[in-house]
């Protein structure tokens, strides 16, 4: 329930931060990674400041499906990944619970759209490609929704928490 944005940082390098004997680009790793990223997924911990996926521009042809379809799954997989970190498991509260197996199962949707968009073996008519970029941002603000559900979730969890040190609003670094 608590996280250290320094260890999560040093996750992106297998575990240990790298060597840097620049102090202005140690300064600006700091700045980038702990104080700018760290801070803005810190603020989707307010009801009021929602996650949003990043906005593909993608053409409307089987390779841009499946470039899309890639890009969302990544982002669910990588937002489930980075809720359990190094563990296995976690004790989750049921609504993050009921929220990481939606988006698990919109994972496994997305591989598939991927998939089928890259065979070319697969019937697929404009039309099909354009309903299916439908339902891939329908299925986008679901999964919108849930990574905010998960969040707000484990926000509200970890402050009723004994000793919590966050107790009214996210640390920013």
């Amino acid at each position: 329930m608590t996280a250290s944005p320094t260890d999560t940082v040093a996750g992106l390098w297998g575990g240990e931060l790298p060597a840097i004997n620049d102090l202005d680009a140690l300064n600006e790793l700091q700045r980038v990674l702990l104080m700018g990223l760290w801070n803005r997924l810190a603020r989707h911990q307010n009801r009021n400041a929602p996650f949003r996926m990043i906005h593909v521009d993608a053409p409307e042809t089987r390779e841009g499906l499946a470039n899309i379809a890639a890009i969302r799954r990544e982002e669910v997989i990588g937002f489930i990944e980075g809720m359990f970190g190094k563990e296995q498991g976690l004790a989750l509260p049921e609504q993050a619970r009921r929220a990481l197996e939606a988006l698990a199962e919109a994972g496994g949707l997305l591989r598939g759209v991927s998939e089928v968009a890259r065979d070319p073996t697969k019937p697929a008519s404009a039309d099909d490609i354009a309903q299916t970029r439908h339902h891939i941002s329908e299925l986008t603000q679901i999964c919108e929704r849930e990574i905010h559900a998960a969040v707000l979730s484990c926000t509200r969890a970890r402050r009723r928490m004994p000793n919590s040190a966050s107790t009214a609003k996210p640390t920013l670094h």
